[in-house]
């Protein structure tokens, strides 16, 4: 019993024991395999580590660029607003030296007048009389001088000439002279440029002395291709002087009186239409024995310019801005102003060299592809266009064929074309003293309203003239007024504005370009007004009063007013309209004052503004992808990525909600107070600095602040 009951206890306990032992081989396995997996874990884990050291290194790296941009940015910012304070500055100084400018002006004499200006002006516009005498001289003597192309052509050929062929060379001889203006007109600057404006115009008198020569002998000689070439040289001769003369007048006239002295241009153009319509009459040269001393008395103006030029200096801005001879220019300025203080002109054209190094000179095709330049060019042109498009050379032109139609007798009517150059004279001696007073702008407009509401008044006339036997004196009266509005404002501003538009480096292109258009325009009237006439009887002044309204539209929307500006201050006029407006934009600076007063927090909100201009896009697509990055790493999120799954928000401790998983505005706060506060503290963490960058930088979706 005892043994069986040890033996049994024996059996127990060695169950006991296999059981002991299988149970302790169960827990070692389990406790290998856990061991295990905790060491695959602590591997991964390693390795999450190394990446993260990696990518902390590599944010260390990104946050330096950052600074430096940040410190790039800041300089520039410095820069800019230094730079606005030097423009406020200059502009400053510029209204002020205007000031001294016209009470300098004004106390060379009490009109700011000299005898000697005097007499450069008076030598200078005799190459406008030149212009305006050869415009009429032709007009009076047409049916001599269609008589003596066809005793040429008899007595060549020994048979009378055909109607058709006759009016084909009388049609060349007139228009001819057109072509050759064009001609002028389009080397003006260029010689401008090279020889001066003074030289220019002497040399000039070569073409006109040697085109009245032509035309003087051509009966003489039998040669009515004498006559055509004859025209065509006092053409040229004529295209060089409206490119030369009101350049020359513009560049010496002071600053208060440049509007008025640039309307002696038309003023000499009237007089010498006038004085070619009052010697054209038959009783005096407009007969078959004198006609040739009536166009041969070209040379006179010409003669006398080459007596009375040399005694004047070259243009001052020429001297002092093209060739850099700043004492010639001083002596040039002495002479004209007659006083020895000149020191604020030379400061003037100093300045605008200044203003327009850029530009020096510039080619006809530079300055068409100027996008600066454009706008000007565009209204010069226009202001041309206005002058010749307006209808005025279809009075001057067939001013008798129109007062003959609206019912006059010819007699009457001829005497009626003298009148129509009379006013135009008067009108530009009144109009003198205003360009300085109302401006240029305001009487433009004036003459154009003007000329458009008469232009209607003349076509009614000539509609009901039938009807209404009193309605002949009102197409006389109507015709005379349009003539006065025209010489008010469209005769001679565009000649002017042209000029004041532009600084010294592009002027002479400029006025090229403009008077190339005017005799373009001035040919294409003159060739075509008949032809309209046959389309639309008593309606042919419809498309000029048509174009009036155009041309008072984009006067009054487009052409800025020039009076009393230097030249500095007109180029501004059209600069300042893409640099200042850029300068002046607050965007350009962020809300430096409304977010805070930390430099690198307002530098940011600098970096975000020009990082959305499109020029720069690449800018604010690192910016952003800087801030993805310091998201991502920074302690705030890794923590809030292992609190909460999904992206889900959560609240700070200050009650500020986070979307997608991210404190950043609860960081984003503390640490833009605590750099507000200690922005001197150099142990600032990383994580602040990310967390900064993150509040103000914009997400992608989002708009720069």
């Amino acid at each position: 019993m005892t043994r069986s009951l040890q033996k049994q206890v024996s059996n127990m306990s060695l169950n006991l024991t296999a059981k002991i032992d299988e149970i302790q081989c169960h827990q070692h396995a389990d406790t290998s395999a856990a061991l295990h997996a905790i060491r695959t874990q602590l591997q991964e884990l390693t390795k999450s580590v190394e990446s993260c050291q990696s990518e902390v290194v590599e944010v260390k790296r990104d946050m330096v660029a950052i600074k430096h941009e940040i410190d790039t940015l800041q300089a520039a910012k410095e820069e800019i607003e230094e730079l606005r304070d030097a423009v406020d500055r200059l502009e400053e100084q510029t209204r002020r030296r205007k000031i001294r400018l016209l009470e300098q002006a004004s106390s060379f004499s009490p009109t700011g007048l000299t005898c000697f200006l005097c007499y450069a002006i008076f030598a200078a516009v005799l190459g406008m009389f030149q212009f305006g005498y050869n415009t009429g001289v032709i007009n009076a003597p047409q049916s001599v001088i269609e008589n003596f192309i066809g005793d040429c052509w008899k007595e060549r050929y020994n048979k009378n000439i055909e109607g058709g062929i006759q009016d084909l060379i009388w049609s060349i001889a007139v228009s001819i002279f057109a072509i050759g203006g064009m001609i002028g007109g389009f080397c003006g600057g260029s010689i401008g440029h090279r020889f001066g404006r003074k030289k220019g115009l002497l040399l000039n008198n070569l073409l006109g002395v040697g085109g009245a020569c032509l035309m003087g002998f051509s009966q003489m000689s039998y040669s009515f291709e004498m006559l055509i070439l004859g025209r065509l040289v006092i053409g040229i001769n004529c295209g060089l002087n409206t490119s030369l003369v009101p350049m020359y007048i513009s560049e010496i006239a002071p600053l208060n009186l440049r509007g008025g002295l640039g309307t002696v241009n038309q003023l000499a153009v009237t007089v010498g239409l006038l004085l070619s319509q009052v010697l054209g009459i038959e009783q005096l040269l407009g007969n078959s024995n004198a006609w040739p001393i009536l166009l041969g008395l070209a040379i006179v103006p010409a003669v006398m310019q080459m007596v009375l030029l040399p005694v004047c200096p070259e243009s001052p801005r020429h001297l002092l801005i093209t060739r850099q001879m700043e004492d010639e220019a001083r002596r040039a300025l002495r002479r004209l102003r007659a006083s020895a203080h000149v020191e604020e002109d030379i400061e003037e054209m100093r300045a605008e060299e200044a203003a327009n190094q850029s530009e020096s000179h510039m080619s006809m095709l530079q300055l068409v592809r100027s996008s600066t330049l454009r706008m000007p060019l565009t209204i010069g042109i226009v202001m041309q266009l206005s002058q010749q498009l307006s209808g005025i050379n279809a009075v001057l032109y067939y001013s008798t064929s129109l007062f003959t139609a609206a019912g006059l007798e010819e007699w009457q009517s001829k005497y009626a074309t003298l009148g129509v150059g009379s006013v135009m004279v008067i009108m530009t001696l009144v109009s003198i003293p205003l360009m300085d007073r109302a401006g240029r702008r305001t009487l433009h407009l004036y003459g154009l309203g003007g000329m458009f509401i008469f232009s209607i008044f003349i076509t009614i006339s000539l509609l009901i003239k039938e009807m209404m036997s009193w309605m002949t004196f009102i197409s006389v009266i109507s015709t005379l007024c349009f003539v006065i509005f025209f010489s008010v404002g469209p005769g001679s501003i565009p000649w002017m504005i042209t000029a004041e538009l532009f600084s010294q480096g592009p002027r002479p292109a400029a006025m090229s370009i403009a008077v190339l258009v005017n005799w373009l325009s001035n040919f294409l009237v003159g060739i075509g007004f008949p032809k309209m006439q046959e389309a639309f009887e008593n309606y042919t002044f419809l498309p000029f009063s048509a174009l009036l309204a155009c041309f008072w539209v984009f006067t009054y929307y487009k052409v800025p007013e020039t009076k009393n500006k230097t030249f500095e201050e007109i180029s501004a006029i059209f600069q300042r309209g893409v640099e200042r407006e850029y300068l002046d934009d607050p965007r350009l600076y962020g809300n430096f004052h409304a977010v805070t007063s930390s430099n690198h927090l307002s530098t940011l909100n600098c970096v975000n503004t020009l990082g959305s201009k499109p020029t720069e896009p690449e800018h604010a697509a690192l910016i952003r992808e800087l801030s993805s990055r310091a998201q991502q790493h920074s302690p705030s999120a890794r923590s809030d990525r292992s609190e909460g799954e999904g992206g889900l928000g959560r609240r700070g401790s200050d009650g500020s909600e986070s979307c997608g998983g991210s404190s950043r505005a609860e960081s984003g706060v503390s640490s833009s107070r605590a750099s507000s506060h200690t922005s001197s503290n150099a142990n600032s963490s990383a994580s602040s600095r990310q967390s900064v960058i993150a509040q103000n930088i914009p997400h992608p979706s989002e708009p720069p602040v």
